[in-house]
């Protein structure tokens, strides 16, 4: 079987990546995630999940390089990572009774071949009305300072939460498994 690669460091998409049973290296890719002037959401976390594939290539010239990144929008407003406590208590301020769309980049690269397939994947969540009381009891039990819309939803995260809408819940964690299925069957992997 051809070598696989998850370019990431995150242990969610390890964990993700870990239901598949496959054999696979994670390896952190070393690229510049700045959004460029004017790039839509979409356009930013399909660019970066290319390029953290493209990043590994050159290591790894007959492998299939799993890249991934993700954004989320609130009110036409892309939010990132929150890195603290009053900036997380800020964004699930906004987000009380509103419904945040997550964007998943997706790329898969053959780097023998060239070939890279890459898809954007959507999902929603719509969010309870929450309390300062229940926002707070949430940041102190999970501290989720390193995660997109300041929350967990493999957590306790769930709780904040009215409803998801989406193709596969894995994509609000960040790794599309059942785009990737697609995209390694395309390139001979078997996942069953």
């Amino acid at each position: 079987m051809t070598q696989l690669i998850l370019a990431s460091s995150s242990p969610f998409r390890k964990a993700l990546l870990d239901k598949l049973n496959l054999s696979y290296t994670a390896i952190s890719p070393d690229i510049d995630e700045t959004r460029l002037e004017s790039e839509t959401p979409e356009a930013y976390v399909a660019r970066l999940a290319q390029q953290k594939a493209e990043a590994l290539q050159a290591g790894f010239p007959a492998a299939l390089i799993i890249g991934s990144d993700q954004t989320a929008i609130i009110n036409g407003e892309t939010i990132g990572k929150p890195g603290n406590h009053a900036t997380a208590f800020q964004q699930l301020s906004d987000a009380s009774g509103q419904k945040i769309t997550f964007l998943t980049g997706l790329s898969l690269l053959n780097s023998h071949t060239g070939e890279c397939e890459t898809a954007v994947v959507p999902f929603h969540v719509h969010f309870r009305q929450l309390t300062p009381s229940m926002i707070n009891n949430y940041l102190k039990a999970e501290q989720p300072y390193q995660c997109a819309g300041s929350f967990k939803s493999e957590g306790l995260g769930i709780a904040l939460f009215e409803k998801l809408e989406g193709d596969d819940p894995n994509t609000l964690i960040g790794l599309p498994l059942i785009r990737l299925i697609k995209m390694l069957e395309n390139q001979g992997v078997n996942t069953l």
